[in-house]
Order: structure tokens, then C-alpha cells, then sequence
């Protein structure tokens, strides 16, 4: 310690020209926290709200929150459907997807639930990971395959009632394979078609089926006007409305959402996600 205070003591006569030297203090450790000063671990997120199973534990079906005037909460839903046998149709230029549609929603800050299916995750994975991680928004599954789940459902394929389970189960996989951030354990039939056995098949997912109460019509439609005027003339507090995600099959989606939003808005109603609305129901709220 002597020579090292004689060695400190040398370096400041020899820079006095250029700046005081200070008093110089025995190198020191730093000191140590205590064990019980450990970094806090960020408190776990709560699981997102299901409703609880059904008679016999079937899984459980949400139609729309509760009737609450003094809460006039509407959840708009967009099915984004692809089929899994739709992929050459989607390589030869036909578009499943709907940019426009869901940058309308972000410009009129609308929360809203996209129940999507595996195979359009698959064909569009940068918009379903830019959905999936928007704060807006909330991904839920529609099947991987975009098959019914119950025969004579519109005229699509079925499912077979063993590949039911591992039908859901496939979507959730894509979801995490291109990103999709926390997809919710809410599950829409496609086509809305189901049967008690279809029901069964999913209790070992634990899923909440969602249905609607509110049908927006826009499947194929052409006017946007009588898309707009039909929700309109179906919400109520609570409601869930079905509206679809799909450039080809539902090209009025958007125009239609920017006459709805800002007419529910006038008449008092708040957006929410399904999960809102399941909160609620559930009386987590």
C-alpha cells in the first residue's frame, strides 16, 4: 500500500501544470446485496377468462356478455377463413387476406378478436404475427383446416371426429410457429356449425367456443350499406357481431366497419375484445 501511495503521489507532482490532483483512496470492493436483495420477478399475467365446462363437462359455447345498459359494450369479430385445400387458389393471385380491413380498425383504434384459421397463419404469417402482437387485437382459433365440424355445414369438407382435437391443436402450433404472441383459448366452428359430439371431442382442449348473436352479412356481399345496416339493426349491449377477414369472400368488410364504428360510437356503445366480454360473463370483471 506504501508504494502505491508513493506511485499516486509522483503522478500528481508531475501533472500539477495541468489539474489538481485529488485525494487518492485505497481501491475498495463494491459492495455486495444481501441474498433477500435479489432482483423481484415480474408477477405472472393472469390466465385469460373461459367460461366454465358445460353439462356433462362439454366444452362450453359464449353467444354475447350480459345485457347491461349502463355498459354498452359491443365486440366486433372478423373471421380471416382459408380452407386447407385453398392454397392453389391463393397461388394463382386470389387474396384470403384483408390489409386495409384491419389498418381501418387500427386508424379508428377499434379493439377486435380475429378468429383465425392454421392455414391462413400460414399463407400471411407477417400480418397474422403483426395482428397477433398488436395490443389491439387478440387471435383466436378458427381450425387449422377451415373444415365443418358437423355434417352439411355450407357445403365444406368435414372433419373427421377423431382429427377434431388435433384439427385445433394444429392451428395453435402454426400460431407459435410464425410468431403469433399469446393466441386466446377461444375457438369459433367453422361455419358456426356444431353438435354435442363435436363439443365432446374439444373438452381436452380447454377452449371456450364462440359463437355470435349479431350476423353482419358481408360473406360475399356487395353492398356495403346493407352489411352496415344490418348490424346496426342487431346490436345490443353485449353483443358479439361475425364479420369476416377475407379480401375474396367479403370485399364490403371495411367500408362497411367505417360506417359501423362511428354510429355505435354516437350511440353510446364501447368495443371490446371477446375476452372482455368473457370476463364479465365469468364475473372476473
Amino acid at each position: 500500500m506504501i508504494a502505491l501511495v508513493r506511485r499516486v503521489a509522483a503522478v500528481c507532482v508531475l501533472g500539477t501544470a495541468l489539474t489538481a490532483c485529488a485525494t487518492v483512496q485505497p481501491p475498495q470492493q463494491r459492495p455486495r446485496p444481501a441474498p433477500s436483495a435479489s432482483p423481484a420477478m415480474p408477477s405472472p399475467s393472469p390466465p385469460p377468462p373461459t367460461l366454465a365446462p358445460g353439462p356433462s363437462g362439454l366444452t362450453p359455447v359464449f353467444r354475447n356478455g350480459p345485457r347491461t345498459s349502463g355498459d354498452k359494450t359491443v365486440a366486433l369479430t372478423f373471421d380471416a377463413d382459408m380452407t386447407a385445400g385453398q392454397g392453389p387458389r391463393a397461388a394463382a393471385g386470389e387474396r384470403f387476406d384483408h390489409p386495409r380491413l384491419i389498418a381501418a380498425l387500427r386508424a379508428l383504434r377499434v379493439p377486435a378478436t380475429v378468429f383465425m384459421t392454421g392455414r391462413w397463419a400460414e399463407e400471411y404469417p407477417d400480418q397474422a404475427r403483426s395482428i397477433g402482437r398488436d395490443p389491439l387485437f387478440e387471435v383466436a382459433n378458427h381450425s387449422y383446416s377451415h373444415y365443418a365440424f358437423t355434417d352439411d355445414c355450407y357445403g365444406l369438407p368435414t372433419v373427421p371426429a377423431e382429427r377434431m382435437r388435433a384439427d385445433v391443436e394444429r392451428a395453435y402450433a402454426v400460431f407459435r410457429e410464425v410468431g403469433v404472441a399469446d393466441p386466446m383459448p377461444y375457438f369459433r366452428f367453422p361455419g358456426g356449425c356444431y353438435d354435442r359430439a363435436a363439443l365432446e371431442q374439444l373438452t381436452r382442449t380447454g377452449v371456450t367456443a364462440v359463437q355470435w348473436d349479431v350476423v353482419g352479412g358481408d360473406a360475399f356481399a356487395t353492398d356495403a350499406r346493407a352489411v352496415a345496416r344490418q348490424v346496426l339493426e342487431g346490436v345490443r349491449p353485449g353483443s358479439v357481431v361475425v364479420l369476416h377477414c377475407t379480401r375474396s369472400a367479403a370485399p364490403t368488410t371495411e367500408r362497411a366497419v367505417r360506417t359501423i364504428v362511428p354510429e355505435l360510437r354516437r350511440r353510446g356503445y364501447r368495443f371490446v375484445k371477446v375476452s372482455e366480454l368473457i370476463r364479465t360473463a365469468s364475473g372476473r370483471g
